[in-house]
């Protein structure tokens, strides 16, 4: 009998045994981890929404706090307040302003009646372009009406998609509004979940990173809330409104549309000069305020190449491009929230790439002789 070789039964148990329990509890884990992402799904937008307000508004919420006399609860309450104020109202307006056009649009669409402005005659004596455009807003205001009695057959369909979209911005702006609320809730522990985000990350790239990569996910997420999305917002809001004042039709989809194109990086221009242009050539207003209104539109549609400098990028240690470039792909690929994972991850990648190039083993033994010469 061949005794070189006799297996170790009872080892043998115990190693399966304990393969056995480690493969039964990894299951387990997962089942768990798929049952708790299942049940808060529906509130995760929410959260995350809540999470970046927190993070972002948290300095000027230690601030009021310390004026305060150290009223952590009565300071997120106040500054909660103020940012539905600030927010809401305007929101408000544009909003209701969108749902009358849209509204006007239908009824005008089932009634027949609707009709673009004849053009002014003062667009003719626009040099180079002002006879072409002339004709054809002459030609699209004499036929417009036979042009909108052929869609009578979809008119239904396209009045309840356009409510529907309506209906949808609404219910974005209050999910927003809540937000902003359970943010405030966030902000009271703001100090303790600083800690556990500091623990997190400590756990996940080291005791000696961790920290550091905390640090740089709050000052990215803050950077992106207050120097992209921040100053679109603030850009629409005041393109939006001045629109209003101006008499100009659809200000509240203009706005909408601003607040898209200065996410995307698009120049505000593209939106405010049209708007000029109508003042001047179809609107009834005199010299003076078409002047002012003027003046107003030009500032406003490029407040953001002041804004943006001051406000994205500060705080991180990256450069500004690399921001850009994550939020941006962010916007791409998963919309809005998108920005702020794009920014975040692209300039964690990048810090730890630097890192990587900075421990180049060659350079430091490149740099040995040198100092052993001296």
């Amino acid at each position: 009998m061949d005794t070189r070789y006799q297996p170790d039964v009872a080892l043998e148990k115990r190693l399966s045994g304990k393969l056995l329990d480690v493969l039964i509890r990894f299951v387990l884990v997962l089942i768990l981890g798929a049952l708790c992402y299942r049940i808060f799904a529906p509130f995760l937008t929410l959260m995350v929404w809540a999470v970046i307000l927190a993070v972002t508004l948290y300095p000027g919420q230690r601030m009021l706090a310390a004026r305060l006399g150290g009223r952590n609860g009565l300071a997120s309450t106040l500054l909660v307040l103020l940012g539905v104020v600030l927010i809401a109202v305007p929101t408000t307006v544009l909003m209701l302003s969108l749902g009358d056009s849209v509204q006007g649009l239908i009824e005008g669409a089932r009634d027949n009646t609707l009709q673009v402005p004849a053009p002014s005659p003062r667009l003719a004596d626009v040099p180079v372009v002002g006879q072409k455009l002339h004709g054809m807003w002459t030609q699209a205001h004499d036929d417009l009406p036979a042009f909108v009695q052929t869609l009578q057959p979809k008119i239904g369909e396209l009045s309840r998609q356009a409510l529907g979209m309506v209906a949808s911005m609404g219910g974005a702006a209050l999910a927003f509004m809540a937000a902003f609320i359970i943010a405030g809730v966030i902000m009271v522990f703001g100090e303790s979940g600083a800690r556990a985000s500091v623990d997190i990350f400590s756990r996940i790239a080291g005791i000696e990173r961790g920290e550091a990569f905390a640090r740089l996910s709050t000052a990215t997420i803050r950077a992106v809330a207050l120097g992209v999305v921040g100053v679109a917002a603030i850009q629409a809001i005041l393109i939006g409104l001045l629109m209003m004042l101006a008499g100009i039709p659809f200000a509240g989809g203009v706005a909408m549309i601003q607040l898209v194109l200065g996410i995307a990086q698009i120049p505000a221009l593209l939106v405010t000069l049209p708007a000029i242009a109508y003042i001047w050539t179809a609107g009834d207003h005199a010299v003076g305020p078409a002047i002012a209104y003027t003046v107003l539109l030009l500032i406003a549609g490029v407040v953001d190449n002041v804004l943006k400098p001051l406000m994205l990028g500060r705080g991180v240690d990256a450069p500004m491009p690399v921001v850009l470039l994550g939020a941006l792909g962010g916007l791409a690929s998963s919309g809005i929230l998108g920005m702020f994972v794009g920014a975040v991850l692209l300039t964690l990648g990048y810090q730890i790439f630097m890192a990587w190039v900075a421990a180049n083993p060659d350079a430091a033994l490149m740099t040995t002789p040198a100092r052993s010469a001296d």
